[in-house]
């Protein structure tokens, strides 16, 4: 089974962004907005396992601020909505998620930077163009997150919350 573990931001102003990835994103209509904490993985564990990780992993954490503001460009063409505030916070929740039974799934070829992707743009042409229509943008999306999601990946690259 394909995974990841993810927050699902749920701002008032929430129509702004997903205007924006309606427009750039090719997967707007597959996965809510989200802040990934442990990237997709095929395991073999079971629910109950996950939750297990995930509870000690969270024992001791709290809930916390989120504020995201102003897209910026990512390698790869994507097009990434940036943490102002909680940054800390998260990546201390990706170290911790990525302990024990996840640890083998940590990728460390890449840094976590913690983001809302708000779109994948096919050609650098497109990249560009979209960079330059969103330097504009500074809508300020602002939440307190309480909660964690587990996700599971469909073939089609669908999400649907397991817990």
């Amino acid at each position: 089974m394909k995974r990841s573990i993810l927050i699902f931001p749920q701002f008032e102003n929430r129509a702004l962004l997903t205007q924006i990835r309606e427009r750039y994103d090719p997967l707007a209509c597959l996965i809510p907005p989200h802040v990934t904490l442990v990237f997709p993985f095929v395991s073999e564990l079971s629910t109950d396992e996950i939750m297990r990780h995930l509870q000690q992993c969270l024992s001791t954490a709290r809930p916390f601020s989120l504020v995201l503001q102003g897209i910026t460009g990512s390698a790869g063409n994507y097009l990434f909505l940036n943490v102002k505030r909680g940054l800390d916070a998260l990546i201390d929740i990706h170290d911790r998620l990525y302990t024990g039974t996840l640890k083998q799934h940590l990728n460390r070829d890449y840094s976590y930077v913690p983001h809302v992707t708000v779109g994948k743009l096919l050609s650098n042409e497109e990249f560009l163009k979209a960079l330059e229509e969103t330097k504009d943008f500074n809508e300020r999306f602002e939440m307190t997150v309480e909660e964690i999601a587990v996700e599971v990946i469909g073939d089609d690259q669908s999400s649907r919350i397991e817990t």
